[in-house]
C-alpha cells in the first residue's frame, strides 16, 4: 500500500480509467451539444491528459511523482498553446512558444509537486524555471512579432511599440529590485 491508500500495481489502471472517462465525457459532450470538438476542441485531447498526468504526479511521493508532474506540466502547456493557436490561427508563434513548453512546463510541474508536498526549495526552483520560460517567451515574442513581424506587421513600428518597451523595462527594473532585496535579506 502507498500513502494514498492505493496499491502501487493499481495506479496505472486508475489513471488509464480516468483518461478513458474524461475522453468519453468529452465525446459525449460533443454528441449532446453538437459542438464540433474535432475542429475547435481537439486541443482538449492534449490538455485533459496533461491535467491528469500532472494530478497523478502530484499525488505520488518521491522522484516518480516529480517526474510525472513535470511530464504533465509539459503536456498541459503544449495543449494550452495549441488551443490558443487553434483559436487564433497564429501557428507561426511556435517560433517562440517553445519557451513556455521547455522551461515553463517543467517549472509548472515542479511548483505543483512542491506545493502539494511542502517542498519549498522545489517550489522556488520551479517558479524560477517557470518565470524563465515566460521571460524567454516574451523576449522572443517581442523580437519575432515586434521586429520581424512574424504574424503580421511588426508592432514596434506602430504606436504600441514604444509603450510595450516601456512596460517591459518597468517589469525588468521591478524584478531586479525584488531580486536584490531577496538576496540582501
Amino acid at each position: 500500500m502507498t500513502a494514498s491508500g492505493a496499491r502501487p500495481d493499481t495506479r496505472g489502471g486508475v489513471v488509464l480509467g480516468l483518461i478513458l472517462v474524461a475522453l468519453g465525457g468529452i465525446l459525449l459532450l460533443d454528441r449532446l451539444t453538437g459542438l464540433d470538438l474535432g475542429s475547435a476542441g481537439w486541443p482538449l485531447f492534449i490538455i485533459v491528459p496533461g491535467i491528469l498526468v500532472l494530478g497523478w504526479g502530484v499525488s505520488i511521493s518521491g522522484r516518480e511523482g516529480i517526474g510525472l508532474a513535470i511530464g504533465g506540466g509539459i503536456t498541459l502547456i503544449v495543449g494550452l498553446i495549441l488551443a490558443v493557436q487553434n483559436l487564433t490561427g497564429l501557428w507561426a508563434t511556435w517560433a517562440y512558444a517553445w519557451a513556455l513548453v521547455g522551461p515553463g512546463g517543467p517549472g509548472l510541474g515542479m511548483v505543483a509537486w512542491g506545493l502539494a508536498h511542502g517542498d519549498r526549495p522545489l517550489v522556488t526552483n520551479g517558479f524560477r524555471t517557470l518565470v524563465t520560460g515566460i521571460v524567454l517567451f516574451a523576449g522572443f515574442g517581442l523580437f519575432f512579432e515586434g521586429v520581424i513581424g512574424l504574424s503580421g506587421p511588426p508592432f514596434l513600428t506602430s504606436d504600441a511599440g514604444p509603450v510595450a518597451l516601456i512596460i517591459l523595462g518597468v517589469v525588468v527594473i521591478g524584478a531586479a529590485i525584488i531580486r536584490g532585496r531577496d538576496e540582501a535579506g
